[in-house]
């Protein structure tokens, strides 16, 4: 089985390495030493854990009710105008989304390099890569 450092398992949550090594400490997430010594997560312990702090994450009043589940808050970092369309950069975390949009609904949104939004993915196909 797979197993991931403290920091590898912090990146993967969405948390620093130190959130990470208080939840362990505090016994939220489980953990072992390595033969090196290191602190790992196992890995279904890791993907357990991670479905249980997604579901007990609680909601913020401004975000909006949608059928997208996969959000992805963050910052405007390019935007490319066209007399019809616009492409818009978001960095989100360790992620670059680029999503084609009307410049109709860049302007209405009022998007522009530093604006903090989120990009939300609902899609019918979804590849996965294994790392």
């Amino acid at each position: 089985m797979q197993s991931y450092t403290i920091g590898q398992a912090a990146r993967l949550l969405g948390v620093s390495p130190d959130t990470a090594r208080r939840w362990a400490d505090a016994g939220r997430l489980t953990t072992r030493r390595d033969d090196a010594g290191r602190r790992v997560v196992d890995g279904r312990d890791l993907a357990a854990f991670s479905v249980e702090l997604a579901r007990s994450a609680t909601p913020e009043d401004d975000i909006p009710y949608t059928s997208a589940r996969n959000a992805f808050p963050g910052i405007v970092t390019a935007i490319k105008l066209g007399d019809v369309a616009a492409q818009v950069e978001i960095q989100a975390g360790p992620h670059r989304l680029v999503s084609l949009l009307t410049r109709e609904a860049v302007e209405e949104l009022g998007l522009e390099v530093g604006v903090e939004a989120t990009a939300r993915v609902k899609s019918t196909n979804v590849h996965i890569d294994r790392t």
